[in-house]
């Protein structure tokens, strides 16, 4: 693993986003393909965190068969949540944000790589950059002072010719310019969350707008979103709207910016359907 300054050499994306696929599992959960891996992102796999619960079915083992890296952007439960990450078992490899490795390997886990933004670190074809985000990193939340506490991170994924940016939970970051410089072809952008409001430290609709405005990316896929809520409150109306509005209404801030950016709004638990190379029947 090495330090790199997040700005590199521009590069040029390619026509379309080929050999890649992703599927949403729901909340910040993606499983992305890429040059031969299978990666993970905050993966939450039960039908529960703390009191939380999931509104949409939770995902068949199949769906996360044969990952072998995980991504963590910060240490919350509904982010690093032990429960899940002990269904993929104990080997698998898994990226958390400095200072947290020694209490994940105490539960367990054995391979377990630590990074801060601006660290690079290789998983065979793939590279992957940690980048900043803005979000409180503490596992109990910005209140608290015991347990453990890092920065979160968000993580720039590059293979296969391809780069994916995983924002993790975020506010808008100055940063985001310079990762589109860089180039991106698919970002996953959190457009909401779980409840009737946002704290600090999220993106919401329009949020995401100007994130996709500094990232520039192909494709933005809309994550964070329709997939827990409080026992309850899904009787609300206001709650019903918030589990499915905001995507689409991050598409229609992306439109009516006349950004040039494809949103790729992709319902819990479905593939994501990504445009064909340039030049594909």
């Amino acid at each position: 693993m090495r330090s790199a300054p997040v700005l590199s050499a521009p590069r040029s994306i390619l026509g379309g986003v080929g050999e890649l696929d992703l599927h949403f599992l729901g909340h910040s959960t993606v499983r992305v393909e890429l040059a031969g891996h299978t990666v993970l992102t905050d993966p939450l796999l039960t039908d529960r965190v703390g009191p939380l619960r999931r509104v949409v079915p939770a995902p068949r083992p199949e769906t996360y068969a044969g990952v072998d890296l995980v991504l963590l952007s910060h240490l919350h439960g509904d982010h690093l949540h032990l429960p899940s990450l002990r269904r993929l078992g104990p080997d698998v490899r898994i990226a958390v944000p400095r200072g947290a490795g020694a209490w994940l390997r105490s539960r367990g886990f054995r391979c377990v790589v630590e990074v801060v933004p601006g660290e690079v670190f290789t998983h065979g074809a793939l590279q992957v950059t940690a980048v900043p985000a803005d979000h409180s990193g503490h596992r109990w939340g910005p209140r608290l002072t015991h347990g453990p506490d890092t920065a979160a991170v968000g993580h720039l994924v590059e293979g296969g010719g391809r780069t994916v940016y995983v924002s993790g939970d975020t506010g808008l970051i100055d940063e985001m310019s310079v990762l589109g410089a860089r180039g991106v072809d698919v970002a996953l952008l959190p457009v909401w969350g779980w409840g009737l409001t946002l704290g600090p430290g999220h993106l919401d609709p329009v949020g995401a707008a100007e994130a996709t405005a500094r990232l520039r990316p192909r494709v933005a896929v809309p994550v964070h979103w329709g997939t827990l809520a409080l026992p309850g409150a899904p009787a609300l109306p206001r709650m019903r709207r918030l589990l499915a509005e905001p995507p689409r209404a991050f598409a229609a801030a992306v439109a009516g910016r006349g950004l040039g950016t494809r949103v790729a709004v992709t319902e819990p638990g479905q593939p994501v359907l990504l445009p064909a190379p340039t030049g594909a029947p």
